[in-house]
């Protein structure tokens, strides 16, 4: 797991690949990453302090990463989609003393803190150190005092600020690995022959980790700058692609590939696809598994590190719908008193038997996520079945309060997303004065689709076939659906702008 000794064993052997082709063999980026670790040091920091990348999905950033882990580091990768405010709340509540910033983000470099050192990489920035000449000329051999450091994650923002999850800074010499690095290995089958397709942005933990992990692995790490179902596609016969990573609306954008778009690609090279961030919808992975066989692994964690299910193909077909048990830790499904229900009763989800996380510099967001028993919860809903699968039904933020039910957004958006007319949807809450609140509908019309009454009409009628008739929603509205780039619906948005057209 040393970097080192992989770039002695095989130094011409890809290690980081782009969707261009353009590669940093393991020789490379030993050298690479090892200059900059030089100059980190020059800059006096040492183990457990903290620097902060804004940089799009690109090759000269993986030198900076591996520099930053073999030096006992928190490394924080911020959201470059951000706002200039929303981006600038991360680097100063992360304690970064430096700040890297891709050239390429030059508008928002301009907004960033002034931290003690701002440096820019693959290209000059006003009032930025360009990183490239600082190295140049410093040791290819590793720094003294290597130890494992550690990415530090912030979640999306979906309901508020981002927030900071600190983990324990490991303590173990690098090349040990992390202890997600040991379970990519051990349960999902990665060595020196995988080569591991990442479509999604750095900046989010399972892209992240499961990058960096192909290459402990010794083997080849490929990604792409953002996600297109069809260039997704020929990657994969193109690098003969044996693992692959993916959010459930990126299967709905390959499955709408036209049959003979998809037919066109040779696939065969997969052994495993991964997915996760969102539970998917059963007829979805369905059509996944009938298309690429039963190679589907699906996992359910949180950047804060509380928890990890996994389930197979062959156990979800016995078990549709469930993200698995736990791999790590041990799971319980409570009621509002914080009281174990039995299974098939839906409550909050809370884990234990984890290593415990904080929320950087927010001690009541913290304490928030922690029961009297040491338990923790991500604030997701969800049910066990007798043999102790888990299946999810929402967070308890997006839950429909109508008439006293709860109603589930994402069963009535699992009932739509495949239909024809739909390329997107979204199901939120707004109020009502006799209800509380009413079911909303949020739909992006596939291509060549006419919104208005006509197509509402078309989708109700799917509906009441699917789900119960007070879930369908009651009113509609045709739109893009925004989401993150990590597929995650930006529903706080939608909530509040429909709440105000109905003011």
């Amino acid at each position: 797991m040393d970097l080192a000794v992989w770039a002695a064993q095989h130094p011409d052997k890809p290690a980081v690949v782009d969707e261009t082709g353009a590669l940093l063999t393991y020789a490379e980026l030993e050298a690479a990453s090892n200059r900059i670790a030089h100059h980190l040091r020059g800059l006096g920091l040492r183990r457990g302090d903290h620097i902060a990348i804004a940089s799009e999905n690109r090759l000269d950033l993986f030198p900076i990463l591996w520099a930053a882990q073999r030096t006992g580091l928190f490394y924080t990768l911020v959201n470059w989609h951000l706002t200039a405010d929303e981006a600038s709340y991360v680097v100063t509540n992360c304690e970064a003393t430096v700040l890297l910033v891709s050239a390429t983000l030059r508008e928002l470099a301009a907004d960033l803190p002034a931290v003690p050192h701002r440096l820019s990489f693959g290209g000059p920035l006003p009032s930025y150190d360009a990183l490239e000449p600082l190295v140049a000329g410093l040791p290819e051999t590793p720094v003294d005092d290597q130890s494992e450091g550690s990415p530090m994650l912030y979640s999306s923002g979906t309901t508020g600020r981002p927030k900071g999850i600190l983990p324990a800074m490991p303590e173990a010499p690098f090349g040990t690995g992390l202890r997600f690095d040991h379970l990519m290995q051990a349960s999902f089958g990665f060595d020196s022959s995988t080569i591991y397709l990442s479509p999604g942005p750095l900046y989010h933990a399972a892209p992240l980790g499961w990058s960096l992990g192909a290459i402990r692995s010794g083997g080849t790490t490929v990604f792409t700058d953002r996600f297109d179902p069809e260039r997704v596609l020929a990657l994969i016969e193109r690098h003969r692609v044996t693992h692959a990573q993916f959010v459930p609306t990126m299967f709905v954008r390959m499955l709408k590939l036209p049959a003979e778009v998809r037919s066109r690609y040779d696939l065969s090279s997969l052994r495993l696809v991964i997915h996760a961030a969102a539970p998917c919808p059963i007829d979805v992975k369905r059509a996944m598994i009938d298309w690429v066989g039963p190679i589907l692994t699906e996992f359910y964690s949180g950047s804060e590190g509380n928890c990890f299910f996994m389930i197979g193909s062959e156990e979800w077909l016995a078990h549709p719908g469930s993200v698995g048990r736990p791999a790590m830790g041990e799971v319980h499904v409570c009621d509002a008193d914080r009281r174990e229900l039995p299974p098939g009763e839906v409550g909050q989800v809370w884990f234990g038997g984890m290593q415990p996380f904080e929320y950087h510099g927010d001690p009541e967001k913290t304490r928030a996520a922690y029961d009297e028993r040491g338990w923790s919860t991500l604030g997701d809903l969800g049910h066990l079945d007798e043999e102790g699968y888990l299946y999810l039904s929402d967070r308890r933020t997006d839950l429909i309060l109508s008439g006293g039910v709860n109603i589930y957004p994402s069963e009535i958006e699992d009932a739509l997303i495949l239909h024809e007319a739909v390329a997107d949807v979204a199901v939120i809450g707004l109020p009502d004065e006799e209800f509380g609140q009413r079911v909303h509908a949020v739909v992006t019309p596939a291509p060549g689709v006419d919104p208005g009454p006509e197509l509402e009409a078309v989708l109700d009628r799917h509906l009441r076939g699917r789900i119960a008739g007070f879930k369908v929603p009651r009113s509609y509205a045709f739109e893009e659906v925004p989401r993150l780039p990590s597929g995650k619906i930006l529903r706080r948005a939608l909530t509040e702008r429909y709440r105000t057209a109905v003011r």
